[in-house]
Order: structure tokens, then sequence, then C-alpha cells
């Protein structure tokens, strides 16, 4: 089945945890006033796809990790990521709410890998402070669909933190410590149109005002798109392990996307029908198996939405916008 997320109802699913203390900008859109120290900071960050993504040879350096060179977009749905402080000594805790937490909610799940609990760890012990936070997050990305919600989260993190203990970092000196945390965590601070290369975490920011921004958006980058989710989901490390088996399809721009059709046929699917019903662009995101379709208007959603449900090709349809950016306020 089918159905909308516009606008998401969290709260379904919930899971909490806290522990012990311990130490393990911006053009940033903000409403945060200066001067006053907060007590409170909640960051809008948005999901990311791959407009393209062309993937190297694996580099022991980086621990195995591939080469790539890939051009991120800001998907406009959101997470929210709020973090508030607590009592000297208190340590974190973590409470997650959202109606899609898949494996987050598992009850053997380790809160400490999850990754705003890394971004909070990492700044606190670069900054010298105790991570006495409570960290929220309500979650509407997409959970494992190639979306990098986890990113997403650990960025929002970031920026939420620097507010909070006012350490007014600028953003690369941000990136410095989400690029020790994931591929895609310094792209997310920041959302956006960027180019990635190195691992995907050497970010250079195109302007919205640039050529290339406008090469993006007159391909059709750009505007009105619709996600098409799943409820199972695809590991990461799986498909790069397909895409070295399987290599590039003949003519993608994601070289990652024929090994996540191959593992989720379903994905294949929603491209051909969205394609058919008139879609400007439709691809797997990143590593799927989210697939993403950028539409002219409400008609052509309306064309690609009716699809989509009649040959069941994706499990749930979540509209945005495109590029979006990350929103701070308290």
């Amino acid at each position: 089945m089918t159905d909308t997320l516009t606008p998401v109802r969290p709260r379904a699913d919930r899971h909490r945890t806290s522990a012990a203390a311990s130490h393990v900008p911006s053009n940033v859109p903000t409403d945060v006033p200066s001067g006053v120290p907060p007590l409170t900071v909640s960051v809008d960050v948005p999901a990311k796809t791959n407009l393209t993504l062309h993937v190297g040879a694996p580099r022991a350096e980086w621990g195995g990790r591939h080469e790539l060179d890939t051009i991120y977009c800001g998907m406009g749905v959101y997470d929210t990521v709020t973090v508030t402080r607590k009592e000297p000594g208190s340590g974190f805790s973590l409470d997650l709410t959202g109606e899609h937490l898949g494996d987050l909610a598992s009850t053997g799940s380790d809160m400490r890998r999850n990754h705003a609990v890394l971004a909070l760890f990492s700044l606190a012990e670069a900054c010298g402070r105790e991570p006495d936070v409570s960290l929220g997050i309500e979650k509407r990305i997409p959970v494992a669909a190639g979306l990098g919600g986890g990113s997403a989260d650990a960025a929002g993190a970031l920026l939420a933190l620097n507010e909070l203990w006012s350490l007014h970092w600028p953003i690369g000196r941000l990136r410095e410590i989400a690029a020790t945390l994931g591929a895609d965590m310094p792209f997310c601070l920041t959302g956006g149109y960027a180019r990635g290369t190195g691992f995907g975490e050497r970010i250079d920011d195109i302007p919205s005002d640039s050529p290339a921004a406008r090469q993006l958006r007159e391909r059709g980058f750009a505007g009105l798109a619709m996600i098409g989710a799943y409820a199972d989901a695809l590991s990461t490390p799986a498909v790069y392990a397909a895409f070295d088996r399987l290599g590039a399809g003949d003519g993608d721009d994601n070289h990652l996307q024929h090994a996540a059709i191959a593992l989720h046929p379903r994905s294949g699917d929603a491209i051909r029908e969205a394609v058919a019903a008139g879609a400007r662009q439709a691809f797997v995101s990143g590593s799927g198996p989210s697939v993403v379709a950028f539409v002219a208007d409400e008609r052509a959603a309306a064309d690609v939405r009716r699809a989509w449900t009649a040959s069941r090709a994706v499990d749930r349809i979540i509209m945005a916008q495109a590029p979006a950016v990350p929103r701070v306020r308290r």
C-alpha cells in the first residue's frame, strides 16, 4: 500500500536511553537571538540525495571505503534534533520518536552508537565540555533508505550544540568533526547543493546563484520532488559489495543504482513507473532502496502518484522540495 507522509505525525514509536557523562557560523538559517545562552535549541535538518554518484576504487587508507565524486542535494523532508542543557554530571539522554523507526527502536540497539550521540561525544571532546545534554530526535526521514537520515541527525546535533554551548564555530570547523563520523555528515551541515569528493566528506558548496546550480535546475533537479520509500531497508555495505561484483549500470549517474536494484528490484520498478508517468528525473537515492522522482508540477506529481500506487512500486510516498537547508531555532 502507498500512503502519504505529508505531514508525518510522529510519536507512534519511542525509544529512550541515558548514560553517565563521559568524554568519548554560518550559512545555515537561524532564528536564534545572539548574546543569550539558550537552554534548548532545535534544528530541522533535511535528508540528502545524490544527484550523481560516481564510485571509484576502495582505498586502504580510508578503511576500504570507495573513492567518490558526487553531487549532493538537500531534500525537504526533515528530522528535528533538539538539544537541552542538563544538570552537570547527569550525563546524556536520548529520546527517539517517529512512525517508522525501523531498527532504531530495537531493544537490542546500542543508543551510544546513534549518529547524533557520537556527534555529541565528538564535539564535547573537541571543545572540552561534558556531554550533559538531553538529545531528542523526531524522525521523519526514512531509516536505512539512502537518504542520509543518520548523517542528518549527527549534523543537526552539531549545529544545535554549537548554539547551545555558544561555541560559534564556523561550518568549516564543524565539518572537520563531521568528517570523522561519516561521509555524508559534512554535507548535511549545510544542505543545498554541493560536490563531494574523497569518500564523500570533502565538500565544495555550490552557491544557489552559480552557473553549476543553474545547470542542475535546468536538468530538473529542483523544485517539487517525490520520494518513494519502503518498509524494508538496504544495507549500505551490502550494496557496495554488490557493486564490486556487478559494477555500474550503463548510463547510470548513480553508480550504485544497478547494485541496489539487483538487491531490491522494486526500486527499478519505481524508476520505470515514474519516468513513464512524466517525471523529469528518477533514480535510486544513494545506496537505496528509496527512489527520488523530480516532477515539473502538481499535475505531474499526481500522475506519478497514480502510477506508483497502481503498480505497488513503493510502500510510501513523501513529498519534498529541493534543494533544502537546515533551520536552527529555539
